[in-house]
């Protein structure tokens, strides 16, 4: 039986647990390395082995629509053009998943910020780095990409791919990088605001397939629309992230019979 002392100094030890639990972020597993079973770019837990690493991860080895590719020979279709509804607004946090650079949105369903294919509606949800770019086109890998994600109401999912090359300056990007965690964690940053339009190239022309999440649990039925104008970001800023994660990208996937559109 625990004597009068040791029960107050457990209860002062639970309830000190307790709030610093409920300091955490809401939805803190989104954060930071939400996957439970971690996989790498390299070595025993990369690329070529996420699929026999958890029954979860199969569709990285055994799926037929996965990504990156490399976009060849699209064919030109008449397809809608993109319009993003983004705003200015304060970021809250910026992430080392362990994997990427992110940034999290967590608005209730209908508000936040918007991509809107036609009559189609996709929530921004997050976005994030890689380098070099996942995507190749006509065989050309750009420096980074950055990947903005966005989910439907009947949670069909819409990236976007915004390939990045060097040459000026990006100044949302600058504000980004200036509280960018070297390591696993996130940056509180409550007087950061941004809104992701000026992450995005002057014209929206893009190229569309069907694929998949290119990280495990490489989830299918991902539409993906990768720009075709690349955004320019400085040599300093795509130095700044490599120091983080020099190589944080997935080998590019077949295309297995599946078709490249490109909007006109």
């Amino acid at each position: 039986m625990k004597s009068p002392g040791s029960t107050c100094l457990w209860m002062v030890t639970a309830l000190l647990a307790a709030a610093s639990l409920s300091a955490q972020p809401a939805d803190y597993s989104q954060y930071v390395s939400p996957w439970k079973t971690p996989w790498a770019y390299s070595g025993a837990r990369g690329p070529a082995h996420w699929g026999a690493l958890d029954p979860e991860y199969a569709l990285c080895n055994s799926g037929k629509a996965q990504s990156p590719i490399d976009i060849r020979a699209a064919q030109p279709a008449q397809l809608p053009r993109l319009r993003f509804d983004y705003h200015l607004r304060p970021v809250g946090y910026v992430i080392n998943n362990g994997a990427a650079i992110r940034v999290n949105y967590h608005d209730a369903p209908g508000s936040g910020d918007f991509l809107y294919v036609g009559a189609r509606r996709y929530q921004l949800v997050q976005f994030h780095f890689h380098r070099p770019s996942e995507e190749s086109v006509d065989g050309r890998q750009y420096d980074m990409v950055l990947h903005l994600m966005h989910k439907a109401d009947d949670g069909e999912i819409a990236g976007v791919a915004v390939l990045l090359v060097a040459g000026h300056a990006n100044a949302a990007v600058e504000r980004l990088w200036q509280h960018m965690p070297a390591h696993e964690g996130q940056s509180a940053v409550p007087g950061l605001e941004l809104n992701p339009a000026d992450l995005l190239p002057a014209t929206t022309g893009y190229y569309t397939y069907s694929g998949s999440q290119t990280a495990p649990p490489c989830t299918e039925g991902v539409r993906w629309f990768v720009l075709k104008t690349p955004l320019e970001v400085s040599a300093a800023q795509i130095a700044a992230y490599a120091r983080i994660y020099p190589h944080d990208v997935r080998p590019l996937q077949p295309l297995n019979g599946r078709s490249v559109q490109a909007s006109e």
